[in-house]
């Protein structure tokens, strides 16, 4: 079986917010999000961001994809 791990996908989210220096507004503004509780959602593990959000932080970050999300293969 394979699946996300939010929970490290989280992790690594806010590891790439804070090496990037990049704010949770920015984030927020290019991600076209109402509020930023999405993306505290998404650093938790509580919720993953959608491929669309995947892309745009990937940008943000400089990265790819396999860079932000973790996989958990069973």
């Amino acid at each position: 079986m394979i699946k996300v791990n939010a929970v490290e996908t989280g992790k690594n989210i806010k590891r790439l917010i804070y090496k990037n220096n990049i704010t949770y507004k920015e984030i927020q503004t290019r991600c076209m999000l109402g509020t930023t509780q999405a993306i505290y959602k998404w650093m938790r593990g509580d919720s993953i961001p959608s491929i669309d959000n995947l892309v745009i932080l990937a940008d943000m970050f400089k990265c790819r994809l396999d860079d932000i999300i973790v996989v958990d293969r069973r």
